[in-house]
């Protein structure tokens, strides 16, 4: 029921505030309509208010549910007559010119824009009239005004966003799951068996009862023993083109395998395969020995047997002198995992419910991480007895400790009632009283039904507060099982007006506390941090996902085509459309669909699934999201620059090569992102988009830049800008002293003389003093960062800070950057006396040096003589300093002997080394904290000696005594040829 109130609420308060902007624009007034627009105005306020008290009430009738869906149907339509009349009619550039001829052009605009306003008129006045009809519809069915549940109002007005900001930063995203440490041990000894040349492992239990979590801990701990993994989620609906097209990119990742610097945190480093679905995909493997119809399938079939069998992974075997191949499956049904039955080499393995005790440490676990980094407090007796509660009646369901555990964690100021609670979750008494004895956790027949679970999960999914329960459905956007970047979600919600400024917050600042709610209410679980320390990719539980993307589609919030989801065709219209597969039979699902309505439109994979010229009945889309699509047109792109109330355009990783110049129509945009796209220079036409705040191009990899117009100086229009990344700068470029709202500024590319290199420096300097707090600079000259050295100030406001270029010496303030937490210098000396000056940032979190692969030239090893040289030929990390460093990441081709310091880094939680030569490393035993090791061996000569200095690291890791606070080591040894 919140669901409805959330979205609909939530719905009304964007609209509230176009229509007071729209009262407030005598140009856009129609004649006769202003009484209209303020009537609805002021019906809809108090419509907002109303269903602030249904969210509060105690309960809630089919009357008062089929009266809200009421108005929000009626608030989306009238949100699309204002965004429809506000292009259509539009208050023209040159009638906002002199006032002396004002009455003369006023006049001609009046004559040109009478249709269109005689259209908009007549709908203005149909809306009226619905909302009046709507209100009259209240008092003869007699809905009448709820009672409202006192307590839980007192929550949902007690939800402070400043107070709720959580600043906590980690690095290692996935953690051991609990009470699996039997199974965990049988499992591993399956997976390393070199007597076993082959195997599938069947992991098989219901819903919520932790098959992924030990499927993961799996390959986590042994994932670097296999040259070849993937990880595919699969479904009866699933397009086997599609899964075979997402193993080739795992197992034959870019040349540059970026994503492997992060070690066990990316896909890239999965164990074996874990496919998730019916019976009819299990054989996915299978498929790469089978015949298969189509050109493209057999080809990729063809493409990946031939590399599996270089490798020396091919499954099934092949070469009987090859190592050993493992799959993993996890499944609700059984009929999957007996598929295979019979096999020699082959395991099933059921995964139980947890025992009482486990149930209760895992409650404790999630309930402390779930608490503010500024709560972290012992937990009241109230709450310890409230775990004890969670614990029987969760029959040992680590998805349902977990999601309570979240909802306790999250309502610590309020006194939680659990006879209520239990009776809400479980109206049968006799049920409850047996699941409160205990014995449900030590009988799997007792257990937890998936409708209990389900129950569970909408519980505490509906207990968050109303202003954000709106975000979280935002979620079945994305497809199940894929991984959600924070970044990109928070942008989307902005622009479709989720979020507000708030509490002196900026909008961006209030959608990260969003975020970071529904992560500590266990709605979405990390699965990735940046080097930052900060959540960069996050993952929805399948079950979660299920129950947010049935409330959506029945709210008709989103609607879904293709992907894991059998959903029935919408049968109003479509507001919200996300497209997920590349299978063109979609495309005639599409077409039966009224897309006039359509304000938020994501395509995954294929622009195959529209049908053709769909883009041009985007007149009202807001947000268009084709991140990672094939078959982009250059007519699509002169398509959507018709999309004249667009907000949001993603093109990253599509096969884009120009931009129209039609994309100065766009006057709303306010991210554009363009990354890893072929498209090199922006046309001048975007120097007119004045509400621009990200600007996102270039290739991070490869440092391909992009590159601005040169109206982009002169005109000084773009002063909304927030984000600039990925850029070029060229003489008459340098001078940025306008963009005083600048948070991130990443420049690929430089080329300038040494008075614009002044220029640019005084500007960086000048943005300092605002806001500008990330700074990233590729100078491959290596001229502009000897510039840096003149400001005459430091640029104390940085966070992050990114160099690259020819560096012996420091910049001479790098001492005083007292906010410093992420620093990365590339082809830079690593000598004592810099690791001494970076020893005394106090607030330093994340540390890299690195010489990039494409540079290893005579230059870079000069570097590297020297730095041996200079430094007795080895790196020593001092005693002392880097109090609050976790990271530190070494990346060359040859790397002398790392020695550190007795007291040295007490905090380091993840040491990472990339290479081809490997010297050694000494103290290991040293640093108190350090939880995982990354060593990755480029070259294979170097393999026996690594594996050499690996098991010197563990023998000195092994031998702290155990009252060291020191967790496991993980340690990934990933060579190639």
């Amino acid at each position: 029921m919140d669901l409805v109130v959330g979205a609909s609420e939530s719905t009304v308060k964007s609209l509230l505030g176009k229509l007071g902007s729209l009262l407030a624009q005598e140009y856009t007034l129609i004649r006769g309509v202003a009484g209209d627009l303020q009537y609805i105005t002021d019906e809809l306020r108090t419509m907002q208010s109303f269903l602030r008290d249904l969210g509060d009430a105690a309960e809630q009738d089919h009357r008062m549910k089929d009266w809200m869906k009421q108005i929000r149907d009626m608030t989306y339509d009238v949100e699309d007559c204002v965004d429809d009349s506000g292009h259509r009619i539009r208050n023209p550039r040159w009638l906002r010119g002199d006032m002396c001829c004002y009455l003369l052009v006023s006049s001609v605009y009046e004559v040109a824009t009478w249709g269109p306003r005689r259209d908009v008129a007549g709908k203005i006045s149909d809306l009226r009239m619905r909302a009046q009809q709507i209100s009259e519809r209240r008092q003869r069915y007699g809905v009448s005004n709820p009672e409202t549940d006192k307590d839980k109002k007192a929550v949902a007005e007690g939800f402070d966003v400043a107070g709720n900001q959580d600043r906590s930063l980690e690095l290692v995203a996935a953690k051991d799951p609990v009470g699996v440490d039997k199974d965990m041990e049988q499992l591993e000894k399956w997976v390393t068996d070199k007597s076993k040349k082959a195997g599938v492992l069947s992991i098989v239990g219901y819903g919520g009862v932790g098959k992924t979590s030990i499927a993961t801990a799996l390959y986590k701990k042994l994932g670097d023993r296999f040259g070849c993994r993937a990880m595919v989620t699969v479904s009866q609906s699933s397009n086997i083109e599609a899964i075979l097209n997402n193993i080739k990119s795992q197992v034959k990742p870019p040349s540059n395998d970026h994503e492997q610097r992060h070690g066990g945190s990316s896909q890239y480093n999965c164990l074996a395969s874990a496919l998730r679905g019916l019976r009819c995909k299990c054989r996915c493997f299978g498929t790469l020995e089978e015949k298969q119809s189509g050109t493209k399938r057999n080809q990729l079939n063809e493409e990946l047997k031939d590399h599996f069998q270089k490798n020396r992974k091919a499954f099934p075997q092949t070469d009987k002198h090859s190592g050993p191949s493992r799959m993993i499956v996890t499944t609700r049904f059984p009929a999957v995992a007996t598929t295979r039955r019979g096999q020699e080499g082959d395991l099933l393995h059921t995964v139980n419910p947890l025992s009482l005790e486990k149930s209760q440490e895992l409650f404790n676990q999630a309930h402390s991480e779930s608490k503010p980094s500024q709560n972290l407090i012992e937990a009241s007796s109230a709450e310890s007895e409230f775990s004890k509660h969670v614990s029987k009646v969760c029959g040992g369901l680590p998805l349902a400790i977990v999601a309570m555990a979240g909802y306790v964690a999250c309502n610590a100021h309020k006194q939680l009632d659990w006879g209520k609670i239990c009776t809400k979750l479980f109206p049968d008494k006799k049920r409850r009283e047996e699941l409160e004895s205990g014995e449900a956790g030590k009988d799997t027949k007792k257990g937890l039904t998936q409708e209990e679970l389900g129950r569970i999960v909408s519980h505490c999914y509906n207990d968050m507060p109303a202003e954000i329960i709106t975000c979280p459905l935002y979620l079945s956007i994305f497809p199940k099982g894929s991984r959600i970047s924070r970044k990109r979600l928070i942008r989307r919600w902005i622009a479709e007006g989720f979020v507000s400024e708030k509490d002196g917050m900026s909008v961006e600042d209030v959608a990260e506390t969003y975020f970071g709610h529904l992560v500590r209410r266990k709605m979405m679980r990390p699965v990735e941090h940046s080097s930052s320390g900060k959540i960069k990719q996050c993952v929805v539980h399948d079950m979660v996902l299920e129950h947010i993307v049935s409330n959506a589609s029945e709210e008709n919030f989103i609607t879904v085509v293709g992907g894991h989801w059998l959903m029935n065709p919408p049968s109003s219209k479509v507001r919200r459309l996300s497209l997920q597969g590349s299978d063109p039979k979609h495309a005639k699902d599409t077409e039966k669909m009224n897309l006039t309505h359509v304000r938020s439109l994501t395509l995954f994979e294929s622009l195959k699934q529209l049908p053709s010229n769909s883009f041009k009945f985007g007149k009202i889309v807001q947000v268009l999201d084709l991140e990672g699509c094939t078959d982009l047109k250059e007519q699509h792109t002169e398509e959507m620059c018709g999309m004249l109330l667009l907000k949001y355009l993603s093109l990253r990783r599509t096969d884009t090569r120009k931009l129209p110049k039609t994309i100065g129509k766009l006057e709303n945009l306010e991210t554009l992102d363009l990354r890893e796209t072929k498209i090199d220079m922006l046309p001048k036409e975007v120097c007119g988009l004045e509400r621009l705040v990200n600007i996102l191009g270039g290739d991070k990899e490869t440092r391909r830049a992009l590159k601005l117009p040169q109206g982009f100086v002169k005109k000084q229009k773009i002063k909304a800008l927030r984000i600039l990344s990925g850029i070029e700068i060229v003489e008459e470029l340098e001078d940025l002293h306008h963009l005083t709202d600048l948070r991130k500024l990443a420049i690929y590319k430089l080329q300038l003389e040494e008075d614009a290199s002044l220029k640019l420096s005084s500007s960086i300097q000048y943005l300092c003093g605002y806001s500008l707090h990330t700074l990233v600079i590729h100078d491959e000259s290596s001229k502009f960062l000897k510039c840096l050295d003149k400001m005459t100030s430091p640029p104390e406001s940085l966070v992050s800070l990114e160099l690259s270029g020819m560096m012996v010496q420091l910049p001479v303030w790098i001492k005083q950057l007292y906010a410093l937490s992420k620093l990365t210098l590339s082809m830079t000396a690593l000598r004592k006396d810099n690791l001494i000056k970076l020893s005394e940032l106090k607030t330093l979190f994340s540390l890299t040096f690195t010489l990039a692969a494409k540079k290893q030239g005579p230059e870079t090893m000069a570097i590297l003589a020297k730095n041996k040289l200079f430094s007795d030929g080895q790196i020593i990390i001092p005693d002392g300093g880097f109090e609050n460093l976790k990271l530190l990441r070494l990346c060359a081709s040859l790397i002398p002997f790392v020695s550190f310091s007795e007291n040295a880094m007490a905090k380091l939680e993840r040491l990472e080394l990339r290479f081809k030569m490997l010297e050694g490393i000494y103290g290991a035993q040293n640093l108190a904290s350090l939880e995982e090791v990354y060593l990755r061996l480029n070259d294979k000569e170097g393999e026996v000696m690594t594996k050499q200095i690996v098991q010197e690291i563990k023998s000195a890791v092994e031998g702290v005594p155990a009252k060291k606070p020191m967790a496991r080591i993980i340690l990934h040894v990933i060579t190639t040829d």
